[in-house]
This record gives C-alpha cells, structure tokens and sequence, in this order.
C-alpha cells in the first residue's frame, strides 16, 4: 500500500485535475450555447438553399452542366472540419476514421482541405496529402470564409484538377449527439424530388438558359453548405468537449473518494502499528 504521503500528494493533483476540468466544462457550456444558436439561427436558410436547387434539379431533366458530372482528374478533395484544440473526446477522430476508413479516399487520390489542426496533423501522419491549411478560420468561421473556400475549388474543378468535392464534417443533433458525416458537394447528386400535387413534376423553365441559371445557384449552395457545415461542427466540438471535461470530473470525483478510503485505511495501519510499538516496548520494560 501506499505510504499516507503519496495517497496525500495525489489526492492533492488529482483534485487541482478537477479544478480545471470544471472549469473547462462550464467555458465550454457557455460556448456550446452560442454556437448552438447560431446553428440553429443559419440552419432555415441553408435547408431552404438545398431544397431549391434539389427542386430545380428534379424539375429540369438530363441537364448537360459541368458541376452535374465528375470532372477528368481521378483526385477527390475533401474538405475535413475538425477543431484546433483537443479534450474533445472522440470528436476529432471520428472524421480522420471517416476518411481513413474509407477505401474510396486513397492516399493517393485524396487531397485534404483542412479546417482544424487536430484533423490535418492526424491525416498528415497518416500520409495524406494536405493542400490547404485553413485551420485559424475554425477560432471565428464566417461566411466569407466559406466562400472564398468553395471559389478555390469550384475553381480547381472547372480547371479539371480535382475530379470530385466532398464534406467530412460533424453535424450537431443535440447537446449528446453528434454525428460523423461524409457529405459529397460536386458533381451534385440530390435525390428527385416530386411535386407536391398530385406527384407531378412540371418542367422548370430557365432565363437566359439552364447553364447560366445553375452556374450561379450551385456556387452559392456548396458555400452554404460549407458555411452550415463550419457552425454545426462548432456546436459539436463545444457539445463534445462539455461532454468530456464532465466525465473527466466525475472520473476525478471517485478516484479521490477512493484516495480518501486508502487514506484512512493507511492512517488506521499507522496508528496500530504505533500502538502495537508500544504495548510492545511496555511489555519488555515490565
């Protein structure tokens, strides 16, 4: 058994552990209610954004658009959110699993767009290329920040050096639950959908033409979504580590009533072992 000293000493740096592990915990509740009523207050806009171009797709037949096919290069980009801070559980490994775990992203035909340096330092050891570093746009994501993202590779798209675009990022259900998510952004793929009378899908007719009308809404829909994606992996990343930093408190909790029991326990060992000493000496000077 331990000696009272060190049971004392690690029971002191256990509960400064959990000092800070509190702390954190309601810092990172603080931040989890921000970034949950941003979320909540984007998320309309973005599910309206993807319901219209899902309605003008269902509605327009075989259209011959650049952004509806998969361009000539067999390299896929991924644009991976995670955070820059650890202490978040299994948040951040959750996406690098994602992609790793995956055999269509090969080492070899995947580029990452890192938004977070807890993903890009993970994938990099893992031997992943990473052709962009935007790790500081997850300590304040902006819109303009997804834009000026989603511009670069519609741009490198367009140029045919990436043949196809996807989203790895954690969507936010609810304080406990978050979910990892591959989200694929061009070509786009969204299912048909049907008119809400009587199922019949009335043609939409474009001004000037098909092309030029989707060549301005897609732009805008991929950088919602990027923008979407940003605020409910912030919610996610706060919702995790608030969900760690209170397990941690609670783990820290019991390990010192544990200490406090092997303390007594040690010190009740200590005190009969004195006594014993002197009933002992007592009896040899008798």
């Amino acid at each position: 058994m331990a000696s009272m000293r060190e049971i004392k000493r690690r029971k002191a740096s256990i509960a400064s552990t959990q000092q800070i592990t509190k702390a954190m915990k309601l810092v990172s509740t603080v931040k989890l209610q921000r970034a949950k009523s941003k979320a909540e207050a984007t998320k309309p806009y973005f599910d309206c954004m993807y319901d219209t171009v899902a309605t003008m797709l269902s509605k327009s037949g075989n259209v011959d658009h650049p952004y509806l096919k998969s361009g000539e290069s067999s390299k896929k980009a991924v644009i991976t959110i995670t955070s820059n801070r650890g202490l978040a559980g299994g948040y951040n490994n959750n996406i690098v699993k994602l992609i790793t775990g995956d055999e269509a992203f090969d080492k070899e035909n995947t580029e990452i767009y890192a938004l977070g340096k807890k993903g890009r330092d993970s994938l990099a050891l893992k031997g992943y290329t990473v052709a962009s570093d935007l790790s500081e746009v997850m300590n304040g994501p902006i819109y303009a920040d997804a834009k000026e993202l989603s511009e670069e590779l519609l741009a490198k798209f367009e140029k045919g050096e990436i043949g196809e675009i996807y989203l790895a990022y954690t969507v936010f259900k609810n304080t406990v639950t978050h979910i990892p998510t591959m989200l694929k952004l061009l070509p786009v793929e969204i299912e048909a959908k049907e008119a809400a009378e009587g199922g019949v899908n009335i043609p939409m007719n474009y001004e000037p033409n098909e092309e030029e009308a989707l060549g301005m809404i897609i732009p805008k829909y991929i950088t919602s979504l990027i923008y979407g994606a940003m605020m409910e992996a912030v919610a996610s990343e706060n919702g995790a580590r608030m969900q760690a930093m209170d397990s941690a408190t609670s783990n820290a909790e019991e390990m010192i009533q544990k200490l406090e029991l092997d303390y007594n326990r040690a010190r009740q060992g200590s005190i009969t072992q004195e006594l014993t000493e002197i009933i002992a000496g007592a009896q040899a000077i008798s």
